[in-house]
C-alpha cells in the first residue's frame, strides 16, 4: 500500500480523526468549518489554515504540534531522554584524552571485560535504559585502563563497549551517536589487532544507512577475514554477507540479494546452530531466513515476505531483540496483506516482548500509521498503541 505523506498537515488530521473514530462528517458537525473543506484538506487539495488546525485539534482533544508537527520519534520526555544520551556522548568524548585520574577506581581488565559482554547482553535482551545507564562509567573505566594499561584484551573490551553505545544510540534514534560510536569502536579495534572486531565494526557502518561506500566496506570486512576458517571468522562473514544482502536490497539488486543470502546460508551450514556467542551477531539458519523476509520488505515484496514470515519458527534461543523485531515485521507484512486484526496481534506481541525496541522500530510506526489509513475507523487497540508511540 503507497505509504501516507508524514509531511502532509490534512494526512495528519484524518489518522488523528480516525483514531478518534470520527467520520468525516461527525468531526465537521464538531468544527465552524464546512465537510467539503474537511475533505479537500484532508486529500491535500487545499492548505489547512491556522484556525481550521486549531479547531480540528480542539475538536480532536489533540495538541496541535500532532496536526502541524513532524512525527514523534520516541515516546520518552526530551529530558529523560537527553539524561540517557548525553553521558554517553560525553564519554565518547574523552577517547583520545589518555589517562582520567579523576576516577577513583578502575576494575582488573577481565573485570571490565565481563562487565562490556553484559551489557551487550542486556541490549539483546532489549534492557536499552539500563544499558545506557551503565555505558558511560564503563567506557571511562575503559578508556583509562587502555590508556594506563594498553592490552589486547582491554582494547577489546573497549571496542566492544563502543559498539553497545552505537546499538543503544540507534535503538533510540540518535543514528549520529550511533556513528560517532561506530568510529570510536573501529579506532579501538584497530589497536587490538583484531580482525574480527574490526570487519563487525564495517559491517554496521555499511548498514547503519545506504551510502556509496556501503558495499566498499563489506567487501573490505570480508577481505580482513579472507582464509580464515575458524567460527569466528565464519559467523563474522557469514554476517557480512547478510549485510550486503541488505544494502542490495535497498538498491533494488535482486541478484545481488539472492548470491549474498546463498553465500550466508552456505557459512550457517558450516557454522552449525546458532553462533550466539560470536559478537552477539546469532549469526545461523534463523538469521538467515529473519534477513530473507527484511530483504523482501525492503524491496517491497510483500507477498513473498509474508510466506516466508507465516513458515518461519523461530527457536526458543533466539535472542529477545530479533524476535521482536520478526514479531514488527510481521505485523506490517500482515497490514500489507490486509489483516489489520492480526497485523495487530502481532504488534501487541512485540510491545510485550520488547516494549523500548518496539516502540522504536520504525517498522512500528509504518505498521500503525498504515493500519489507520486502511480502516474508515480505528479497530479496538489501535488508538491506545498510536499513542503509546507517540503518533
Amino acid at each position: 500500500m503507497p505509504a501516507p505523506d508524514d509531511d502532509h498537515t490534512g494526512s495528519r488530521i484524518q489518522e488523528q480523526r480516525r483514531l478518534a473514530r470520527l467520520s468525516q462528517r461527525e468531526l465537521a458537525d464538531r468544527i465552524p468549518y464546512s465537510l467539503s473543506l474537511l475533505n479537500q484538506v484532508e486529500c491535500g487539495a487545499r492548505a489547512a489554515t491556522p484556525g481550521f488546525v486549531a479547531a480540528v485539534a480542539q475538536a480532536l482533544r489533540v495538541d496541535t504540534s500532532l496536526l502541524t508537527g513532524p512525527p514523534a520519534v520516541t515516546s520518552l520526555p526530551p529530558d529523560r531522554l537527553v539524561a540517557l544520551v548525553a553521558p554517553i556522548r560525553e564519554a565518547l568524548d574523552r577517547y583520545d584524552l589518555g589517562p582520567l585520574p579523576e576516577l577513583p577506581a578502575v576494575r582488573a581488565v577481565p573485570e571490565l571485560s565481563a562487565a562490556a559482554d553484559a551489557l551487550c547482553q542486556q541490549v539483546r535482551a532489549t534492557h536499552l535504559r539500563a544499558a545506557a545507564k551503565a555505558l558511560p562509567g564503563l567506557i571511562l573505566e575503559l578508556t583509562h585502563t587502555a590508556w594506563t594499561a594498553p592490552s589486547t584484551p582491554a582494547w577489546q573490551a573497549l571496542a566492544s563497549a563502543y559498539r553497545t553505545a552505537h546499538d543503544v544510540a540507534l535503538k533510540l534514534d540518535h543514528p549520529d551517536l550511533a556513528r560517532v560510536a561506530l568510529d570510536r569502536m573501529g579506532w579501538a579495534a584497530g589497536r587490538a589487532s583484531d580482525p574480527c572486531l574490526e570487519a563487525v565494526q564495517r559491517y554496521k557502518r555499511a548498514t547503519l544507512w545506504r551510502c556509496a561506500t556501503s558495499v566498499p566496506l563489506i567487501t573490505s570486512g570480508q577481505a580482513l577475514l579472507a582464509g580464515a576458517t575458524s567460527r569466528e571468522a565464519l559467523a563474522v562473514t557469514g554476517q557480512l554477507h547478510l549485510g550486503a544482502a541488505t544494502v542490495a536490497a535497498k538498491n533494488e539488486d535482486r541478484t545481488a540479494v539472492e548470491t549474498h543470502l546463498a553465500a550466508a546460508r552456505e557459512l550457517a551450514n558450516r557454522v552449525g546452530g546458532e553462533a550466539g556467542e560470536v559478537h552477539w551477531l546469532s549469526f545461523g539458519r534463523a538469521n538467515v531466513r529473519l534477513h530473507e523476509i527484511g530483504t523482501s520488505i525492503v524491496m517491497s515484496d510483500f507477498d513473498e515476505a509474508l510466506g516466508r514470515a507465516r513458515g518461519l519458527k523461530l527457536p526458543a534461543s533466539t535472542l529477545t531483540s530479533r524476535r521482536a523485531r520478526y514479531l514488527v515485521d510481521r505485523a506490517l507484512v500482515e497490514m500489507e496483506a490486509g489483516s489489520a486484526k492480526t497485523s495487530l496481534r502481532y504488534l501487541a506481541q512485540a510491545r510485550k516482548v520488547a516494549p523500548e525496541q518496539t516502540r522504536h522500530l520504525p517498522g512500528t510506526r509504518t505498521t500503525i500509521r498504515g493500519l489507520v489509513h486502511m480502516s474508515r475507523r480505528a479497530p479496538d487497540g489501535l488508538g491506545g498503541m498510536a499513542r503509546w508511540i507517540g503518533l
